[in-house]
């Protein structure tokens, strides 16, 4: 008696070897993409120096202390057609000139620094970049090597309203 024996395919003709070997390449193709995504949008720390930056908290609190003993406060707006700005300074402190700092809350790169000049009454002037949008965090100090006071604010352009500047935290115009 003779036993016919099914004579194996080759390996290459068979289903389990190719959905392993596709598996594999799947997860080296997936994990290949991760990498060269991860290394092109790089964003790095958030705030390189904390421990210094921790350190100049205070010295900002004492800023903003001294603009509220000043009795400062500000209201800015800017045109959405010529990007004026005019800001109006109250309190004790008008020095000839201004810098109002528009920070993007999530990228430095798209930060603006203006520089405004005192006309006349606390009433000061100055040309900020074309086309704001949406949100921005403003700071406004004089324009000294080491300002001795600061305003916060924050601003939702484009707008025709005013934002206000107050010694405090941003607040919501």
């Amino acid at each position: 008696m003779s036993s016919s024996h099914p004579t194996p395919q080759p390996w290459y003709k068979q289903f389990w070897p190719w959905f392993l070997i596709g598996l594999l390449l799947s997860s080296i193709a997936v994990s290949t993409s991760f990498a060269v995504l991860s290394i092109r949008s790089f964003d790095g720390m958030v705030q390189e120096d904390y421990y210094e930056h921790g350190k100049a908290i205070n010295m900002v609190l004492a800023k903003q202390q001294q603009a509220a003993d000043l009795n400062l406060g500000a209201t800015l707006r800017i045109d959405p057609l010529t990007s004026d700005a005019v800001l109006d300074l109250t309190g004790d402190d008008r020095p000839e000139r201004l810098v109002l700092k528009l920070i993007f809350p999530t990228e430095a790169d798209r930060d603006h620094e203006l520089r405004l000049e005192h006309v006349r009454d606390g009433r000061y002037l100055g040309q900020a970049p074309d086309n704001l949008r949406y949100r921005w965090y403003l700071q406004l100090q004089p324009d000294q090597e080491t300002p001795t006071w600061r305003l916060v604010g924050e601003g939702r352009f484009p707008d025709e309203g005013e934002f206000a500047l107050t010694p405090g935290r941003a607040a919501d115009s």
